[in-house]
């Protein structure tokens, strides 16, 4: 199997779009991790992507801003809101890379229900707010659901200089061209295409976090070893494929 580039721009562009989404103020937050540790964890046919041996975890939040259907434009208010994600890193067997969302946190709750309903994504109605003061984001989290047992998450980062040219790492974490889910005991692979990343430096100043171990992860003990920030692009989602499900052995 080769395995595609890792590209600034996608290597698979997206004609007809079939859904947009604009993400917007995003912090990307990363700690490695073993990949038989995650390995469970992702669809059949798939296995974890990695880079010198080691995948990773990510806490992403951010603000979706006119997230829509077909090819746009997208909603201003039901499809503008805060979201987080926690995210792994795969691979199928046709060397597509993508990302398999363990869970993504949604501060409106009808887009909750179609992402859940519609597109099998575990999407969760949350409380959730970002604000900002000069160059420090605050990106707060608590589900609703189950009412004050629900786990939470704050993260506080200070914004720096744009990064003009990434590392293997960076374009790792960040040049993801679709998305890997379960969808009617079916593994679909869901393409995307965005300009490439504007990507700056940040600084975590605070993180109290649930969502990761929530996510059924291993707790990270230690800091993030990435931790980027990006003002953000305008995405398109092309027209999912069918992942074949044969078993994949691990790098």
């Amino acid at each position: 199997m080769e395995i595609e580039p890792i590209t600034p721009s996608t290597p698979r562009p997206v004609r007809r779009p079939v859904l947009v989404q604009g993400w917007r103020q995003l912090t990307f937050l990363h700690w490695p991790v073993e990949p038989d540790r995650v390995a469970a964890l992702l669809p059949a046919g798939t296995r974890p992507d990695t880079l010198d041996g080691v995948t990773y975890v990510g806490l992403v939040p951010f603000l979706m801003r006119g997230a829509g259907l077909g090819p746009g434009p997208g909603l201003p208010f039901l499809g503008t809101f805060c979201e987080t994600n926690v995210r792994l890193y795969s691979v199928d067997g046709q060397g597509r890379r993508g990302v398999v969302f363990r869970s993504l946190d949604a501060a409106r709750l009808i887009p909750a229900l179609v992402g859940r309903l519609g597109v099998r994504l575990p999407y969760t109605w949350s409380a959730m707010r970002l604000r900002r003061e000069g160059d420090v984001i605050t990106y707060s989290c608590r589900r609703r659901h189950p009412a004050a047992a629900g786990p939470a998450s704050r993260a506080v980062v200070r914004t720096g200089r744009p990064i003009v040219r990434p590392t293997r790492l960076e374009r790792f974490l960040t040049a993801r061209w679709g998305l890997h889910v379960t969808w009617h005991g079916r593994t679909v692979h869901l393409p995307n295409d965005h300009e490439p990343w504007p990507l700056f430096r940040a600084e975590l100043l605070d993180l109290d976090d649930g969502l990761v171990t929530a996510a059924g992860l291993p707790p990270m003990t230690q800091g993030p070893v990435s931790v980027l920030y990006s003002p953000g692009v305008a995405v398109r989602f092309g027209t999912p494929s069918v992942v074949p499900p044969q078993p994949l052995r691990a790098l």
